[in-house]
């Protein structure tokens, strides 16, 4: 780095040495009056294109919204251009090999970002810019950059994402104005020294490409920067998969509770509820945009649905089951008034054969012979009785063995699609890692 000069434009040459600045100043016919030099394309034949080299450098990941598909770095922007006008020879001026002026004195290429949606108080500009003795140019401006970036949210939370930063002229065509990169352009392989804040994004790599593009029979130059950047899943694995996966493993476990009370019941419909509120959490992270529904959703979701298959299982048992009790109480039941009725015909019955009737003879006499034959047909109906109450309990036995069986192979059932579905859901987010090459 040469020596730095200020800017002093109201001393005249003839009040200093050779040595001054001032008198660099009066060379280059750099004054406050002179508005050519700011408004003018710096170049002698207006043919001539000027090159605007363009150096992004980002220092922080400031934040990266999926909900409104936007990025915020603070990046630092360096710019480089030919004046013609402004070429002096060190050596007739002490060696002076840099000069310091303010921007307002020089003409400043209109490179804006495209992509760019942060208000210009984030940006603070140099006010001064540099000059060296072979007419190059440069200032700094560094910059809270907010921009828009399409998400890929497909592969959430081991997503990686790449956003572009175009930078352009509003104003020159290509054949005017051509911006291109640094050409000593080391910096890529240099982030990690300049990065002072990630958070939950890592900065993996740049790439810088150039293009033209024609619209309406005119060309303009742009110089792309795509800034890929790595989510760290650490706190969703924590939050969002671990719960999910531990909640499944429970919905298993309950299997192995008896329905006999109804505890099953309640203990799946709870945690049915549990993922709805982790469901819930997912919506406030994803955009409603997404036209292609993350892995995350589809995971959460699979999850949400095999709990709810489960709880439509366990009701179903339950109501075979109630099916055993109501056949028992109706066995029961119908017993129950045989004894009632076998008990009111024996208060009915006469109290002995001696017993003096009255003298009406409205009224029967039971003879020896009746209560014999009484005797016999209850002889007969008893064994029939009997082989309709052990068809029921039978029948009531049946139910119960069909709820054990079904619950039996509904678990097997389950618990292959439950493997199944892990194995297909891990084996999906390795190959997203390994498609970016992580």
């Amino acid at each position: 780095m040469g020596k730095f000069c200020p800017t002093h434009t109201g001393v005249s040459s003839s009040q200093t040495s050779d040595c001054s600045c001032s008198t660099l100043l009066n060379h280059l016919n750099l004054t406050a009056s002179n508005e050519l030099l700011q408004i003018m394309r710096p170049v002698k034949h207006w043919a001539t294109t000027t090159l605007v080299q363009v150096e992004m450098m980002v220092y922080s990941i400031l934040d990266v919204n999926e909900k409104s598909q936007t990025v915020s770095l603070l990046v630092s922007i360096h710019m480089i251009w030919e004046n013609e006008f402004l070429k002096w020879n060190s050596s007739q001026f002490c060696g002076i090999d840099e000069l310091t002026v303010p921007r307002s004195m020089l003409w400043i290429p209109d490179i804006t970002i495209e992509e760019d949606i942060s208000d210009r108080a984030s940006v603070q500009e140099s006010p001064y810019a540099s000059l060296d003795p072979n007419g190059w140019v440069h200032v700094n401006e560094q910059q809270q950059l907010s921009y828009s970036c399409q998400l890929d949210l497909f592969r959430f939370p081991f997503d990686l994402q790449q956003c572009n930063i175009t930078f352009s002229s509003m104003s020159f065509n290509e054949k005017d104005l051509k911006v291109i990169k640094v050409k000593n352009d080391t910096f890529p392989m240099q982030f990690e020294e300049f990065i002072r804040r990630q958070g939950e994004w890592k900065l993996i790599n740049t790439k810088v490409t150039t293009f033209t593009v024609c619209i309406n029979n005119s060309s303009s130059s742009k110089l792309v920067y795509t800034v890929m950047l790595q989510r760290k899943p650490f706190l969703y694995v924590i939050n969002l998969i671990m719960p999910l996966l531990f909640l499944l493993i429970l919905d298993l476990a309950s299997f192995f509770i008896s329905e006999a009370r109804g505890e099953r019941l309640g203990f799946k419909v709870t945690i049915l509820l549990s993922i709805f509120v982790l469901l819930l959490i997912l919506k406030d992270i994803l955009p409603s945009t997404e036209e292609n529904m993350p892995i995350m959703a589809i995971y959460c979701l699979s999850v949400f649905t095999l709990v709810w298959i489960s709880v439509l299982e366990t009701m179903l048992i339950g109501f075979i089951a109630n099916l055993d009790g109501s056949c028992g109480q109706k066995s029961q039941s119908t017993d129950a008034e045989e004894d009632i009725e076998l008990e009111v015909n024996s208060h009915n019955e006469p109290a002995g054969e001696g017993q003096v009737k009255p003298e009406n003879g409205d009224l029967h006499v039971d003879q020896p012979g009746d209560k014999m034959k009484g005797v016999l047909d209850n002889g007969k109906t008893c064994p029939q009785k009997a082989k309709s109450g052990d068809k029921e309990k039978r029948k009531a036995t049946s139910y119960k063995k069909v709820a054990k069986i079904l619950d039996i192979v509904f678990f097997v059932l389950y618990l292959l699609s439950v493997v199944t579905f892990q194995i297909c859901s891990f084996v999906t987010w390795m190959q997203a890692l390994r498609a970016h090459g992580l």
